[in-house]
């Protein structure tokens, strides 16, 4: 770590000397402080790191050097103040080396479907629907339903919603995966405990940009929106159902009021998920060897189970449970997302090469 910090520290000042040098490039100077913007903090606490670390090579030099009872006391104080405060700088230090991923503060799209276990796995899908949405609105963020197909007793087949936030996909990300409720259903006369299961599939919002869909790629058509009859029945056909012909993906979007601001939701969405399938394919390829779920959004496991009648919700990742279910499902997952963050970190930091053992 200590080489890391030294080459950090040299590229600032270095920085700062082109920056003095570069005249009127204005661009080269705006790239050049950028890029000196981006290590600043870093550097800062290097050497904060550094220093607290030679004054306590100084008061340990002491103890052993000095005659002076006085002295030694001071000395030893020191010590006892100065060794946390290193311990917390390096994990502060550590944390800043990982590689930030570029995705961290985009908006997501968040889908939520019903997996195995009938109408209770819908109920179940909506349950997690309210959990995100108080979540999302503890952190000051703004969530709006994309899409829905729901039942008639408040259960959902299939919701989409998009999440707006700064920071809401470097928390959300570590949801995706198959979520497992154990529970005794409403309808259930004989009290029996059921097991039902929705998958979570978390994405971050691409930007146009990023992926380009040839209009060639997709198929449209248009047809009328469901709703409760009476005035709610869309006269005219604003609903839109996308065929990614590529892939064979198809998204469906009908809750907006015209045809256009459908298709240009369904598109966002068909754009999320194909950057997230080229993604994938990357880190397989990166990464074969690393088989953790944290981070990497595999859904083919059941990565935590909500237990009602033990009122416990425990995550498989990391073997973290909590035991007050009605405030976990009131979105408070806060305290799984740090226990999975911790892991990801860590992860990173072992190939970055820079693990705990590092001094």
């Amino acid at each position: 770590m200590l080489d890391k910090l030294q080459a950090i520290e040299e590229r600032f000042e270095q920085l700062g000397a082109e920056l003095l040098e570069v005249g009127s490039n204005y661009q080269r100077a705006a790239e050049i402080n950028k890029e000196r913007v981006d290590l600043e903090p870093l550097y800062k606490k290097s050497r904060e790191y550094r220093q607290a670390m030679k004054s306590l090579e100084e008061a340990r030099s002491l103890i052993t050097s000095e005659n002076d009872a006085e002295m030694i006391s001071l000395a030893k104080a020191d010590v006892e103040e100065l060794t946390p405060k290193i311990e917390a700088l390096e994990k502060e230090i550590k944390g800043m080396l990982v590689p930030k991923d570029p995705r961290d503060d985009k908006n997501v799209i968040v889908e939520i479907r019903a997996g195995a276990g009938g109408d209770e796995a819908a109920i179940f899908a909506a349950d997690l629907f309210r959990m995100y949405t108080r979540y999302a609105d503890d952190k000051k963020w703004k969530a709006e339903v994309m899409s829905e197909s729901s039942i008639g007793i408040g259960g959902y087949k299939e919701v989409i919603f998009e999440v707006k936030g700064k920071g809401a996909y470097s928390r959300l990300k570590y949801e995706s995966g198959v979520h497992r409720v154990q529970r005794v259903p409403a309808t259930e006369a004989q009290g029996r405990i059921h097991t039902s299961t929705a998958t979570v599939t978390v994405l971050a919002e691409v930007d146009d940009v990023e992926v380009d869909i040839p209009e060639s790629d997709i198929k449209i058509e248009v047809y009328r929106s469901s709703g409760a009859g009476g005035q709610n029945v869309q006269k005219n056909s604003t609903a839109v159902r996308l065929y990614h012909i590529p892939t064979g993906m198809i998204v469906t979007c009908q809750d907006e009021r015209s045809q256009l601001q459908n298709k240009l939701r369904a598109l966002s969405i068909l754009r999320a998920r194909l950057y997230d399938i080229e993604l994938a394919k990357r880190q397989a390829e990166l990464e074969a060897d690393r088989r953790s779920q944290v981070g990497t959004g595999e859904r083919s496991e059941k990565i935590r189970t909500y237990n009602y009648p033990q009122s416990r919700v425990t995550d498989h990742r990391v073997g973290y449970s909590s035991y007050n279910l009605p405030v976990v499902m009131d979105g408070a997952i806060d305290q799984f997302i740090d226990e999975l963050s911790t892991k990801d970190q860590t992860d990173r930091l072992a190939a970055t090469g820079v693990d705990d053992d590092d001094e």
